[in-house]
């Protein structure tokens, strides 16, 4: 498998940049954005945002390696998992109103030590201590993908008068360069862990200094900034679920959305038990993981420039997941166990995450109210985290046989719905609204949809 993974790797990369040149060729106005106070801001920012992104992107690869090397078994693994789902969606509500109320400067440093700490507790054998780490480090990744965009959009908008449309510009370009991070990461962590032996603890030893690094350019160059105003928080939650019962398409992207991402969370849990027989390189196969979502979003970008319509894509982005979870189903069965076709449908499976995630963000902007998107989405994070957690720590249970083989089948049972709740959700007409954001809504998808976060 070992060898697989490297060979994998280096087609799945000569394919990624294809598609990437590909999609760069459809993207409009590559020439907007090039005023020099613009791009000594940009830059600013990536060496900041970027860097805290490169030390999240190394904690993703030897996570259940580390946890198994401590000695822990799968169900244990599993509980640590849910804790660290469990507080990134508790705390992903909390934190863009911390950052508005406190300070998102203030946050940022204190994502800076809370991921230290989380990191540090990893030297820890006690269960409870890494217990603990995977609530701080939930916390953390929370304040990760909330405060420092808020920061910029901020200070982009406020602080230099800078064109709005200019903040697609750095999403875009922050998008690349993540995904760049994301697979030099994954070749990091193989190198450090592996190559020179030092262990899976080694990566988030490593990603200390990059935090630090980080927390000092945020205390000596950024300006504080504060939201305009406050947030009635119970109010919006009452108006959020309000539109969710009373819109029916917006009730289909919340089904769409909880039943294919707890999917995704289930496979991030799963990919390194069921491959770790065939010894193969984490890092690498993490590295071909990521290659392959940016393989998606390139595709994506081609199919939309190209005007396929988005429930077309969605449609296909479903069927295909779930064929490559069916496969799973297969080649994870106790009588027939094989790794390299498990390898490869993870593989598919991530290029359908990459499409996906960019296709969710623009059906979100099409389809739910600006107003009440933000309570909307905390509401659609609900039935993911309780669908994800409930399958891992009930399929583990010893009454369960062959528990990673049935989680498979629970995956292409939820992938099954999905299909149904999507076809659903292409008979029910569009309003009005949907259709004159359809017609204005591209710089609203660069400005949403051109991340790639670390889900690992």
């Amino acid at each position: 498998m070992m060898v697989l993974a490297y060979f994998m790797f280096a087609a799945l990369l000569l394919l990624c940049l294809l598609f990437q040149y590909w999609a760069h060729r459809t993207r409009r106005n590559v020439s907007v954005g090039n005023n020099p106070q613009f791009i000594k801001f940009q830059r600013g920012y990536f060496a900041v945002y970027l860097v805290a992104m490169f030390a999240d992107w190394l904690q993703g690869p030897y996570l259940y390696k580390l946890y198994s090397y401590y000695g822990f078994n799968e169900q244990q693994i599993a509980v640590l998992y849910v804790f660290g789902f469990a507080s990134s969606v508790i705390f992903g509500a909390w934190t863009p109103m911390a950052a508005d109320q406190f300070g998102r400067k203030k946050l940022c440093i204190f994502f800076t030590v809370t991921y230290s700490l989380s990191c540090l507790l990893k030297l820890s054998t006690s269960y409870g201590i890494l217990l603990i780490g995977r609530l701080v480090g939930g916390l953390a990744t929370s304040v990760l993908f909330t405060a420092f965009e808020a920061w910029y959009i901020h200070e982009h908008l406020e602080t230099h008068d800078f064109p709005k449309e200019w903040i697609s510009i750095t999403f875009q370009r922050a998008s690349m360069w993540n995904g760049i991070l994301a697979v030099m990461a994954g070749i990091t962590t193989n190198i450090v862990s592996e190559w020179i032996a030092l262990g899976p603890v080694a990566p988030y030893m490593m990603a200390v200094p990059f935090l630090i690094f980080v927390g000092v350019i945020i205390s000596t160059h950024w300006n504080e900034n504060y939201s305009m105003h406050k947030v009635k928080f119970g109010h919006l939650c009452h108006e959020g679920l309000k539109d969710i019962v009373s819109n029916k398409r917006i009730f289909m992207i919340g089904a769409i959305e909880a039943l294919f991402e707890s999917v995704v969370y289930i496979v991030i849990f799963l990919w390194t038990p069921i491959l770790e027989p065939g010894k193969p390189s984490l890092g690498i196969v993490f590295s071909c993981f990521m290659v392959c979502i940016l393989i998606g979003q390139a595709v994506f970008q081609i199919l939309s420039a190209r005007g396929i319509a988005i429930t077309k894509i969605l449609l296909f982005v479903v069927i295909l997941s779930l064929i490559s979870i069916l496969v799973c189903v297969c080649s994870t069965h106790p009588r027939i166990h094989s790794l390299n076709t498990s390898l490869v449908a993870f593989l598919v499976f991530q290029f359908c995450v990459g499409i996906y995630f960019p296709l969710m963000s623009l059906l979100r902007v099409r389809v739910i109210p600006e107003a009440h998107r933000y309570a909307i989405m905390n509401w659609f994070r609900v039935p993911l985290n309780l669908i994800s957690c409930a399958v891992l720590m009930l399929l583990h249970e010893d009454v369960f046989l062959h528990g990673n083989h049935l989680i498979f089948v629970v995956c292409g049972g939820l992938l099954s719905l999905m299909l149904l709740a999507t076809y659903k959700f292409i008979k029910i007409p569009p309003t009005q609204e949907e259709i004159y954001e359809e017609q204005g809504a591209g710089t609203v998808l660069l400005m949403e949809a051109e991340h790639i976060h670390n889900i690992f």
